[in-house]
């Protein structure tokens, strides 16, 4: 438990930053009108692929001979990262073909 207190006191900014982000990001995610969730979609693939690539150097750069934190955390980015991606394109994608003229 004391280790715990002290991890939380010298990473005190950090977890306060990640937890405004997490209000701040539900507050802006619930308050986007239906009409601009595919321009969205765009930029979630693009900030996705950058966790992608990020993954890819965190996995390089961790020690493959042990279990480390830095190997779960790349493996757990690229994932899902990965299934983001690969999400954002599918709706993309079906939501174009409603644009699309009906062959007769």
């Amino acid at each position: 438990m004391e280790q715990a207190l002290i991890f939380f006191f010298e990473n005190k900014e950090a977890i306060f930053i990640i937890a405004l982000s997490v209000f701040v990001g539900i507050e802006v995610i619930s308050n986007v009108p239906a009409v601009l969730h595919t321009p969205l979609m765009s930029g979630a693939n693009a900030i996705s692929g950058v966790i992608i690539v990020g993954g890819i150097i965190l996995v390089g750069h961790a020690n493959l001979t042990s279990f480390s934190l830095n190997l779960v955390l790349g493996v757990l980015a690229l994932v899902f990262g990965t299934l983001n991606v690969v999400g954002g394109f599918a709706v993309t994608d079906r939501m174009l073909e409603m644009f699309k003229k009906k062959k007769k």
